[in-house]
């Protein structure tokens, strides 16, 4: 007797017809390209039809030079920067990104494991302990693979690539919008602290104002009057004092919920604002588009909506599969088979969509319009980053004007209130006259601190404009290659 072989091979046609349908299988993969989404040029043409970006910014005030990183080092100001690199590692919303990043880059992995085969082993013992009493066993391994041929899931991948680098940027510019943010709470709490010292300067003016009353009425120069209007005024000073320490104490729990502190306001803020920088190079506004994050993940975007496109395109042609198996199965009350001569198949299969009620075509159409919807929030995120830039210059200009203005004004009126104060002494003009020049003191100084800090905000915005980063990129190791050798690549 001739022995058994150890395994049942299919019939020549079956494996004829499964090679077959791999060289084909294989053959129009290799040649199907995928569609390529449009590139940065394209797509600016797409959104912004006859939009021309300038040679140069249009405000005054942009220096010249590319735009470069660690703005936050200009400042000068070691409480900022330890506050903004606190704010980076502890921030609820910065961690609530920075899981959204994560979850679209598994998203785009579990896209591409499509790509594979898929296989699945079924194993079965069975005996006296057998529920069904047939004492089955054995074992079949399955292997699966759908072909894409027209490349919808090479179109989901790619879609799923571009929505976790979508995340990636969109959480970029989320950190440098908190670094941002911090430095503009931290000028603002400071300017806070310095209306409160301009305020507690000038209730002292006052309280002098009503000893002076005070005196003038006892000698008979004055009246009573002129000492109950001098009180009102200290009163007044006090309650704008209440209400700029009330603000003070809010602008420090906004700052300590940005650093994910309890807002207890009991964060120590610089007395006084930091240090104004030299001039920023701002680049040039057709360089813009390609460098700020945010337009970065807007355009990454337009090209997953473009990819998901062709991914339900795909999905209405047909779907090719190849399947193999190997299988061994007895059971004690009839012969399937010997576990010594294993069966092995090999087969493919089409499945070809006929009739969905149109839904496969409402997909591409949906698709598209999802892609219209990203071009059209593209040219969005595209214009206001050019008028935040165009914005934040001229909102600087304008701030470091107005402080030469009023540094000016409140010389004047410091001067003014000092004539004034010396006449009313002297018993030559009035309390009113006093307490015109007074208010014109405390509310040209209170501008002035308001216009200082307004610089720094100003400058921060423009950083983050013109997507500059608030770290330095991270110095290169120094190369320790011996003369004469090749460098390092």
């Amino acid at each position: 007797m001739a022995p058994r072989p150890s395994l049942s091979a299919p019939s020549r046609f079956q494996t004829t017809i499964a090679l077959l349908a791999v060289g084909l299988a294989t053959t129009m993969v290799a040649g199907c390209v995928l569609n390529s989404p449009p590139d940065t040029a394209a797509l600016k043409e797409l959104a912004l039809p006859g939009i021309q970006a300038p040679p140069q910014w249009t405000a005054a005030g942009a220096g010249a030079g590319l735009v470069s990183d660690g703005w936050l080092a200009g400042f000068r100001d070691d409480q900022l920067t330890a506050a903004v690199i606190e704010a980076i590692a502890h921030n609820a919303d910065l961690r609530v990104s920075a899981s959204r990043v994560e979850q679209a880059r598994l998203h785009a992995k579990l896209a591409g494991a499509k790509l594979y085969p898929s296989a699945d082993l079924l194993a079965r013992g069975g005996g006296k302990l057998s529920g069904d009493g047939s004492g089955m066993q054995g074992g079949v391994l399955s292997v699966a693979w759908e072909v894409d041929l027209w490349g919808r899931v090479r179109y989901g991948r790619a879609a799923s690539a571009a929505e976790a680098a979508s995340a990636q940027a969109d959480f970029w510019y989320a950190r440098e919008s908190i670094a941002a943010l911090v430095a503009k709470s931290w000028f603002l709490a400071t300017e806070a602290g310095l209306q409160i010292q301009a305020a507690s300067e000038s209730i002292r003016a006052s309280e002098e104002l009503v000893r002076l009353a005070d005196d003038r009425a006892r000698v008979g120069v004055g009246s009573q009057e002129e000492v109950f209007v001098a009180r009102a005024g200290v009163g007044t000073y006090r309650d704008v004092l209440r209400q700029l320490e009330l603000g003070r104490e809010q602008a420090i729990r906004a700052l300590e919920l940005l650093l994910g502190r309890y807002p207890s306001a009991a964060a120590v803020i610089a007395p006084e604002l930091p240090g104004y920088p030299g001039a920023v190079p701002t680049g040039l506004p057709s360089e813009l588009l390609e460098r700020r994050p945010d337009v970065i993940a807007a355009e990454r975007r337009v090209a997953a909506a473009f990819n998901r496109i062709g991914e339900a395109k795909a999905a209405r042609l047909p779907v090719i599969s190849l399947t193999t198996g190997l299988s061994a199965i007895s059971s004690e009350l009839f012969v399937l088979q010997d576990h010594d001569n294993p069966v092995w198949n090999v087969g493919a299969s089409l499945l070809a969509p006929l009739f969905r009620g149109g839904a496969l075509k409402t997909q591409v159409e949906i698709r598209t319009a999802e892609q219209k919807q990203a071009v059209a929030e593209y040219a969005a995120v595209g214009l206001r980053a050019f008028g935040e830039v165009e914005g934040a210059l001229s909102a600087e200009i304008a701030a470091r004007e107005r402080e030469q203005i009023l540094a000016q004004t409140l010389s004047d009126n410091e001067q003014a209130l000092n004539v004034v104060q010396t006449q009313f002494k002297v018993g030559s003009t009035d309390l009113r006259f006093v307490e015109q020049r007074q208010v014109a003191v405390t509310a040209t100084r209170s501008a002035l601190i308001q216009v200082q800090a307004e610089q720094r905000v100003q400058r921060v915005n423009l950083h983050l404009a013109l997507g500059g980063s608030f770290e330095l990129p991270p110095t290169p190791p120094p190369n320790t290659a011996p003369a004469g050798a090749a460098p390092t690549p």
